[in-house]
């Protein structure tokens, strides 16, 4: 009788130590120190000087003309892959992941997409990745927008 007492204590205080540990986790994602410092970026302007400048991991808004879609990401989170015209000489990659967020199915070349992010640069003029909800709240929430519904 003692054995299944002591049993009971220790699954007790386990199950309430998973319970805060979830809790700390969800509801307090602001405690957590892993968190990327981001910036907002808004005209065509600031996303080819961050192209120029080669930066990375920062959260980035704007908007722009649907050049051509590309066949999804089908490797690991599946990803609706869209390369738009931000400026005259200058594309970007959106990686929107359809495992997170609905995909936009009415876009067509010559659409206006905007969109808030996080950039990567790369030779080609850069990726937008992060363009859902983050389901742990340890990040930004990301959008698009399209025809004015937005995916998230």
């Amino acid at each position: 009788m003692k054995k299944q007492t002591i049993k009971r204590n220790i699954l007790f205080i386990l199950l309430v130590v998973l319970i805060g540990a979830r809790f700390f986790d969800s509801f307090l994602p602001s405690f957590r120190t892993d968190q990327k410092t981001t910036t907002q970026i808004v005209s065509s302007q600031e996303i080819e000087t961050a192209y120029l400048e080669k930066r990375n991991n920062f959260q980035i808004e704007g908007s722009g003309t649907v050049i051509k879609l590309l066949p999804d990401d089908t490797k690991g989170s599946r990803h609706q892959r869209i390369l738009l015209r931000v400026a005259p000489d200058l594309t970007v990659l959106i990686a929107h992941n359809i495992d997170l967020a609905p995909r936009i199915n009415e876009v067509k070349r010559g659409d206006t997409v905007d969109f808030f992010g996080e950039y990567e640069w790369n030779e080609k003029g850069g990726v937008v990745h992060w363009t859902h909800h983050d389901p742990r709240g340890r990040h930004p929430d990301g959008w698009l927008r399209h025809n004015n519904k937005v995916y998230q």
